[in-house]
């Protein structure tokens, strides 16, 4: 079995670096934090005129026809470069958005007309739904979300009286109703907000399923988001290490750098495996998508924790400081370890998944 991307998801990868080359260097990352609303606004109409939200509808409706193994792709793409655009929250709001037949956000989001933003609970309870008429209206206050501060839709878990479900969200025709002011984050290259729902008018999408769904696709594409910044990341450390001399030596020549910067290899191809895995999953084998993202995003967050702290070491106080780029890599790092639910959550998830096969008398491979 081939596990290798093949020769057309080469050609993509080597496309999205083309364009995040030249479109996205840190020096323009860093402009774009200093603006109003932290989204670099030309690089995602350059995005969206190349198709990239429309990665997964088929051709018949006017997409790209491609599966999830090409969004993580691109998803890592997007993390190598700390691009702040919302990539893989644009997916999950469209694919959610297609299913429960909101037609004009799919097309605002395709067009380019409407920035979104998915929203996560680690506990689904943490917002309300209530039947408003024939609407739908929210009550909570959900997870910190990026972007959510600037975006025009929002994809957002909550649990009604039939149970969880997913939610949409216009930020516009919420008016009062619904608060996502920008906090002082971590993360520097994105605007994060607490999303407070005071009866917010929203449309369902879909029941518990969908929700699955959701949740499953998000971490897989923070997972890989998460992959980006590492390899990144571990390609700045060695860099580093060849060219940094101590004692009339290179650093990288000393057993002790080798070693860590070793391990941060280890920890990215596993990386790489536990993200591309769950990405096919979701497209080929939507039994096993749950257990392959539960996996994909406890290791890759873990993971990346690792190799950022690594290159921190290997770095020495020059990797935090504001002039080098490797703390944009590490605070962006930090934050999606939180999104869509952290290690220690997914193990959880995982462990249960397991524990259910097991007394299904069904083997967990």
């Amino acid at each position: 079995m081939d596990f290798e991307l093949s020769e057309d998801q080469r050609l993509l990868a080597d496309a999205a670096a083309t364009l995040l080359d030249d479109r996205c260097p840190t020096t323009r990352v860093r402009a774009v934090m200093e603006g109003p609303d932290g989204v670099d606004r030309d690089l995602w109409a350059a995005m969206v005129e190349q198709g990239w939200c429309a990665l997964e509808v088929p051709e018949s409706d006017g997409g790209l026809g491609l599966g999830t193994v090409e969004a993580a792709v691109l998803a890592e793409a997007v993390g190598a470069h700390v691009a702040p655009v919302p990539f893989s929250d644009a997916l999950l709001v469209v694919a959610a958005a297609r299913a429960g037949g909101a037609d004009g956000a799919v097309r605002a989001v395709l067009a380019g007309a409407a920035l979104p933003a998915a929203v996560w609970c680690e506990d689904p309870a943490s917002v309300r739904a209530v039947r408003d008429g024939t609407g739908w209206r929210l009550e909570g206050r959900a997870d910190p979300t990026p972007l959510a501060p600037v975006a025009d839709l929002l994809t957002v878990p909550a649990t009604g009286p039939e149970g969880p479900a997913l939610y949409l969200v216009d930020t516009a025709a919420a008016g009062p109703a619904l608060r996502a002011d920008r906090q002082p984050g971590l993360d520097p290259t994105r605007a994060v907000g607490w999303v407070e729902l005071d009866g917010t008018p929203a449309q369902r999408l879909g029941d518990a399923e969908a929700l699955a769904a959701y949740r499953d696709r998000g971490a897989t594409l923070v997972a890989a988001e998460l992959l980006g910044a590492a390899r990144r990341v571990l390609e700045l450390s060695v860099a580093y290490a060849g060219e940094r001399v101590q004692f009339g030596r290179p650093i990288g020549s000393f057993q002790a750098v080798k070693h860590r910067l070793a391990d941060a290899l280890v920890d990215v191809e596993g990386m790489r495996s536990a993200a591309w895995w769950a990405a096919w999953c979701c497209t080929a084998d939507p039994a096993e998508r749950p257990v392959a993202a539960a996996v994909a995003k406890s290791w890759c967050s873990e993971a990346a924790r690792r190799v950022t702290a690594s290159g921190l070491q290997v770095h020495g106080g020059i990797g935090f400081t504001w002039e080098h780029d490797l703390h944009l890599y590490l605070k962006r790092a930090r934050v999606d370890d939180e999104r869509f639910g952290d290690a220690a959550w997914w193990r959880r998830r995982l462990a249960g998944l397991l524990r259910d096969r097991v007394e299904a008398g069904r083997s967990v491979l």
